[in-house]
């Protein structure tokens, strides 16, 4: 269950204990070119809040392109530790080193989050979450938050690392604000759970944005998506609900990677849509982003 209290960092914002408020979240960015373009109409039509890069993928730089030719987008790092697809596979930023454990016996990350829960030793893992960070500075990128592609840091193994490429650098990191039962329920063990809880209890306590809610339109089915987001909007409890969408433009490209195109596509296809907006607005619900979250963060930070 989540913390019944009313979030801080919404309160930040001027909003009411009573909002229900949405973060439009766009994972996977540069995972391919189909998720380039797709988000690039979405920023453009006004629609998509924030994105996320997945740094090690091959159309990354271009992701970075995109951030100089949309100044105002919205742009985080998805951090990355598994490569889940058959036939088009990634490999770390940070190492080839097999002894790292980052990388399977073809040299590419590992394909499950349990493989890299196993496998990955936490030092390597450290560096590799903070050349994720640092490759997206370096290439121009305004870097607001980070995520967890798959949820693979989301696990006390990894979260030290996740805070340490983020906080030093005024970087929100994106965290539920989930209780020992919380994190239990999203598939981790009650040893594992404590200590994720206990630590996400301390950054709030510390002025550190947290998340309500998360949410994500599905991949396994195509179609026509916006009656899902209408009911998933509805449906929203008071609060801050990180809202997860995967959108793509339809090419061959994406649908010879992945087995679930048609979600993506349909994402993409709602998003656009010209009832999205009055669907938004018969919703009731009010939408932020990242950077906007970022900036009391920033501001404790430089008066630190």
């Amino acid at each position: 269950m989540t913390t019944p209290t009313f979030n801080p960092a919404l309160a930040a914002l001027g909003f009411s204990p009573g909002d229900r408020v949405v973060i439009f979240h766009a994972d996977d960015l540069g995972m391919c070119e189909a998720t380039v373009s797709g988000c690039a109409d979405l920023f453009r039509a006004g629609t998509l809040g924030s994105a996320s890069v997945m740094m090690p993928c091959a159309w990354a730089p271009a992701a970075a392109t995109l951030a100089r030719d949309l100044p105002g987008a919205d742009l985080g790092v998805h951090l990355t530790l598994n490569s889940e697809w058959r036939a088009y596979r990634w490999a770390p930023v940070s190492t080839r080193d097999p002894a790292s454990g980052l990388t399977d016996e073809q040299g590419f990350m590992h394909a499950s989050v349990e493989a890299v829960r196993t496998n990955a030793d936490p030092a390597a893992a450290r560096a590799e979450l903070d050349a994720q960070v640092s490759r997206a500075l370096d290439w121009g990128i305004e870097v607001s938050h980070v995520d967890a592609h798959m949820g693979a840091v989301a696990h006390p193994k990894f979260l030290e690392a996740c805070l340490d490429a983020a906080l030093p650098r005024g970087i929100v990191p994106m965290l539920p604000r989930l209780d020992e039962d919380g994190w239990h329920s999203h598939g981790l063990s009650r040893a594992e759970a404590a200590p994720m809880a206990a630590v996400t209890r301390a950054l709030e306590a510390r002025g550190v944005p947290l998340v309500d809610h998360l949410v994500m339109l599905p991949l396994h089915v195509g179609g026509d998506h916006l009656p899902l987001i209408e009911e998933l909007l509805a449906s929203l409890p008071a609060g801050l609900t990180h809202f997860i969408l995967h959108p793509a433009r339809d090419t061959p490209e994406l649908r010879a990677i992945c087995g679930d195109w048609a979600g993506r596509v349909a994402n993409h296809a709602a998003f656009l849509s010209p009832d999205f907006a009055g669907m938004l607005a018969r919703s009731g619900v009010k939408t932020t982003t990242y950077r906007a979250l970022q900036r009391p963060l920033q501001g404790r930070r430089e008066t630190a």
